[in-house]
């Protein structure tokens, strides 16, 4: 992620700069006047560039999984292209509310001279400035309800759907007053780019083929509630379904009012288009699944995605897995992969995180499925029982491998402790989230 926003930061400063030492300013042209000029083309070019990245990033584009290690971290990259650019957009909208600060403080002299333009690119070009000022009240609204994390998903799901029109307007804002010679250097050829992905973006969404390509539908077949807060879905899906490989996740419907949530396979692929998922209430919709849900409901699921895989492990590396509360769901599909090859599996140490061993349900199922592969040793950590997890205990080394799914708050906890030792093995972790 910090390679691809890092790299694009160094693309649009390389042609602003092209520009501002090929540019010959007034001889009487004031100095002031002339940064904030600069200022204000830098910073739309900046948010612009990232609006545009966000856009192509929300078609969940595949072929950057690899290179992005996983769509979660497309979509953490979306996320972040996001707020730079809107915090961009709003220090483009402060610049060029500075103008008036400048004329009390240093007066018009020295001002530079605006490009004269006549009939309807005129017009244009004044409607695009009210459509620019409209859309960064709109993204900056956005923004605040995007950060904060009480607000409901699903209202947030719908404003969100707003971003498409908005980006557009903001295109045409760029195009229109972007100025003339950049048309004739790097900066346009640049920004033609960028507005052409972003529009494609933007026109998919809209016409609501994001995903489509990859979508099966099915239904479901059997609802389970193996704990309180942990609903078991199996669903059985058309042969759209090409299948999945162990750890993949999926956007999963099940009510076309709440739209697509991801959640990880839990199951292993055997060929028959059958996959569960092992779903822990942790919001509003989830904490009601287990009643709303009937088998032979319909579903669709789109997928699968991501890089979470038993089949980019190291076979090389000593291999430590470790799993906290419900991120335990893509080890049972690692598991339950491996079942058809025991001797096939790594030597792998699988470390289980829950409150409470006894009462947890994952656990026996746990215990069977590690029972019949006697290269992987299974560690359960019950923190009721006084068992939390101990970094020092679990042996890393730098030619260690961690693969790690939880809660957020324990992944950091790890490495920090990792760090603290001065031990920093490879650290896998899926960092997916939709808002």
């Amino acid at each position: 992620m910090k390679t691809m926003l890092a790299s694009l930061f160094a693309l649009v400063a390389g042609v602003w700069g092209w520009d501002v030492f090929s540019t010959s300013f007034p001889a009487d042209a004031h100095p002031l006047w002339i940064a904030r000029q600069e200022a204000l083309y830098l910073s739309g070019l900046l948010s612009i560039a990232l609006m545009s990245l966000a856009m192509l990033l929300a078609t969940r584009p595949t072929w950057l999984e690899a290179p992005l290690g996983g769509m979660d971290r497309v979509y953490r990259t979306h996320k972040w292209a996001g707020i730079l650019a809107i915090s961009f957009a709003a220090l483009h909208w402060l610049i060029e509310l500075g103008g008036d600060l400048l004329k009390s403080s240093i007066g018009r002299e020295g001002r530079l001279p605006k490009e004269k333009f006549t009939g309807l690119l005129e017009i244009m070009r004044d409607l695009s400035k009210d459509m620019g000022e409209w859309a960064i009240y709109a993204v900056l609204a956005m923004l605040v309800i995007t950060l904060w994390k009480k607000f409901p998903y699903r209202a947030w799901r719908f404003v969100h759907r707003a971003m498409p029109i908005i980006y557009l307007m903001l295109a045409c804002h760029a195009a229109l007053l972007a100025p003339r010679d950049y048309w004739l250097q790097p900066a346009g050829t640049l920004l033609s780019l960028l507005l052409a992905a972003g529009t494609y973006g933007a026109v998919r969404s809209l016409l609501g083929s994001i995903g489509r390509a990859r979508e099966a539908s099915g239904e479901i077949v059997a609802v389970e509630n193996p704990a309180h807060d942990i609903t078991t879905v199996r669903c059985r899906l058309d042969s759209r379904w090409q299948g999945h490989r162990p750890g993949q996740f999926a956007f999963v419907t099940f009510h076309d009012r709440e739209g697509a949530h991801p959640f990880t396979i839990a199951s292993a692929d055997r060929g028959d288009r059958i996959i569960s998922f092992q779903i822990k209430a942790l919001g509003d919709y989830t904490k009601h699944l287990s009643q709303d849900l009937k088998p032979g409901q319909a579903v669709r699921v789109e997928g699968p995605y991501g890089c979470f895989e038993l089949r980019r492990c190291d076979p090389q590396a000593r291999q430590i897995w470790i799993a906290g509360g419900i991120g335990v769901t893509p080890f049972l599909a690692w598991l339950e992969s491996l079942q058809a090859d025991p001797a096939g599996a790594p030597i792998a140490e699988l470390h289980y995180c829950t409150r409470d061993q006894v009462t947890d349900a994952l656990v026996p199922r746990l215990q069977a499925l590690c029972a019949s592969l006697p290269r992987v040793h299974l560690h359960v950590h019950g923190a009721r029982q006084g068992a939390e997890l101990d970094v020092a205990s679990l042996g890393a080394s730098k030619g260690s491998e961690i693969w790690f799914c939880g809660p957020a708050g324990l992944g950091e906890a790890l490495r920090k402790g990792l760090r603290s030792m001065g031990t920093m093995p490879r650290f896998h972790q899926e960092a997916f989230e939709m808002r």
